[in-house]
């Protein structure tokens, strides 16, 4: 037996959709694009959304879209996968990692304020595990100081911030929906935003930079014709894909709703158990819980202990600056004490839709096993 940390969840009617658009006349660019848009704007309360190849291709678009450069600083969290400061140098600009908080493991906002410069363009606040950043004040902060808020969403698709879908508060807010996020599309993104400029300049960037729009052409030689007037990449998404998205989505509140009571499950379970520390729940938000992360001493013998029982554990994440590419090019000094304190504890455990209830009692008593031996 395996279980894995994560795992989609495709049943008859996933299927079903993909076969439907490999039998139509559209499997790259067609209306299943639209669709898939629409449906996810919709359902977090934005105005626009723009599919994009990959979480990834989805922040480095949002950089773009708010002419982040170079010289510019984007201001970060160092506790999540690396595309979250990654798509900063990708436009030329530097990364900047502030702390986080201990209880939450978001940014911390204190931290945020320090770390602030008169190069600081952004603030990209992270979701991490699925548990809402405190907008509100990341909001003020960023008004105060003139900056562009880029929410990376990546783990909290379905999220409630004081009543509020993640998806509706901030300039642009970016989706993963890699196999192992809330849904999935394999690979594929997702940018949403209530601002029509930033929409525009969005869609120019996932294809080449190029218009058919008159509205944006130097002149028209007939229907034909196209203009490339910005420097963009080929991060288009396929009709296939959006398909699968369209279907995923009609099962998303359900998919939100096992992880909470999984969740629910795996707290009860350590809540007297000294060894293990187990996440908080912010007042005011709702998690979606992408990930169930605990923390523990001896974190390498129980992280084998618990593989070599067949569960497929993970930690999550490695400092970004950390990472020798970070350390060669100018980080090697960076220093955030609550963020090396919890990596050297964090363990992600299981957690998926269909875990079952056999199987997560199986790691709850091998995980309680392994930090009680």
């Amino acid at each position: 037996m395996y279980i894995p940390y994560g795992k989609q969840t495709i049943d008859d009617d996933d299927i079903k959709a993909v076969v439907e658009v490999l039998k139509s006349d559209f499997i790259t660019t067609g209306p299943k694009i639209d669709e898939f848009e629409r449906k996810v704007a919709d359902y977090v309360g934005a105005r626009y959304a723009v599919a994009i190849a990959n979480g990834t291709a989805a922040l480095h678009a949002a950089c773009f879209a708010a002419g982040i450069g170079d010289g510019d600083e984007v201001i970060t969290t160092p506790i999540t996968f690396a595309a979250s400061a990654n798509c900063a140098l990708y436009c030329g600009a530097k990364p900047v990692f502030a702390d986080i908080d201990k209880e939450s493991y978001n940014i911390s906002l204190a931290d945020i304020k320090e770390k602030i410069t008169e190069k600081t363009k952004s603030i990209i606040a992270v979701h991490f595990t699925g548990q809402p950043c405190e907008m509100d004040e990341i909001h003020k902060i960023a008004k105060e100081n003139n900056l562009i808020v880029i929410e990376d969403a990546a783990h909290a698709l379905g999220a409630d911030y004081k009543g509020k879908k993640i998806g509706s508060l901030s300039d642009m807010t970016t989706f993963s929906f890699h196999p192992v996020k809330h849904i999935t599309t394999g690979e594929g993104g997702m940018i949403v935003t209530n601002d029509e400029k930033f929409y525009e300049r969005l869609k120019l960037f996932r294809t080449h930079g190029i218009t058919r729009e008159e509205k944006y052409l130097s002149k028209n030689d007939g229907p034909w014709y196209y203009e490339q007037i910005d420097l963009g990449y080929n991060y288009r998404i396929t009709d296939i894909q959006c398909a699968l998205g369209v279907s995923q989505m009609d099962k998303l509140d359900g998919f939100v709703a096992k992880r909470r009571t999984l969740v629910e499950r795996y707290n009860k379970a350590f809540e007297n158990i000294s060894e293990i520390v187990t996440p908080k729940q912010v007042d005011g938000c709702n998690n979606s819980y992408h990930l169930y992360v605990i923390q523990v001493n001896n974190r390498l013998d129980v992280f084998n202990k618990l593989r070599a029982a067949g569960i497929g554990v993970n930690v999550h994440y490695i400092p970004v600056y950390k990472h020798p590419y970070y350390q060669k090019n100018g980080y090697d000094k960076v220093y955030c004490p609550n963020a090396e304190d919890y990596y050297e504890h964090c363990i992600s455990l299981p957690l998926y839709p269909k875990l079952t209830i056999e199987e997560q009692d199986y790691v709850i008593d091998k995980v309680i096993d392994a930090v009680k031996r």
